[in-house]
């Protein structure tokens, strides 16, 4: 019997390997391929629905800015990969997704959701965006309801403020950083040095 897990930020992300649609094309997808580099992870209920088409094109139309950030990008949903496939060749306005620049993830057996924690109980995914880091650990995670999209600025600004304090260990970002500003020492003393910039 499937049981829900109680993944935290910080955990090692689970491990999954299921089929995708890429390029029109089925493929294995084994998430330990993408160790060495950041993953996200976004999770949707359903194909051909209302929110999610406009969540998938905004993530494939920021895909250079992500890619050049050393991540890559997964869709997840429960539909299954021939489903994936009609809604990649039903073009933008007809409420498909058309051609993507990253694949869709087969989550059909509702596994990977499960392991994730986020299947609600009419066996759909929630609205998770995990953030996994370049050694296959969790450092972001966000869960919306089925009805409220997401940002994909708001998911790369979070990328890069996750890379900037891993590149970066004696320092923490403050709210609504973004790249090239200030962020804080975490040093009780060096931190006033910033609370009096502002």
């Amino acid at each position: 019997m499937l049981t829900k897990n109680s993944l935290q930020v910080g955990d090692k992300a689970p491990t999954f390997s299921a089929t995708a649609v890429y390029q029109q094309e089925f493929k294995q997808i084994n998430s330990s391929d993408y160790l060495g580099k950041y993953l996200i992870l976004l999770f949707y209920p359903l194909d051909f629905t209302f929110v999610c088409p406009t969540e998938i094109t905004a993530f494939s139309d920021m895909y250079d800015k992500i890619r050049s950030l050393n991540a890559e990008v997964l869709g997840i949903s429960v539909d299954s990969e021939y489903c994936h496939l009609a809604w990649m060749q039903l073009d933008r306005e007809s409420g498909g997704v058309g051609d993507l620049r990253y694949p869709l993830v087969s989550d059909l057996t509702k596994e990977i959701s499960l392991s994730f924690n986020i299947l609600n109980n009419e066996g759909k995914s929630l609205r998770g965006l995990f953030i996994i880091d370049q050694q296959g650990f969790v450092q972001h995670a966000l869960v919306n309801s089925l009805d409220v999209g997401r940002s994909v600025n708001e998911a790369i600004r979070t990328l890069q403020a996750i890379q900037y304090v891993q590149n970066n260990p004696d320092e923490v970002c403050p709210a609504n950083w973004q790249p090239g500003e200030s962020a804080i020492k975490s040093n009780l003393n060096h931190s006033k040095e910033y609370f009096q910039s502002i």
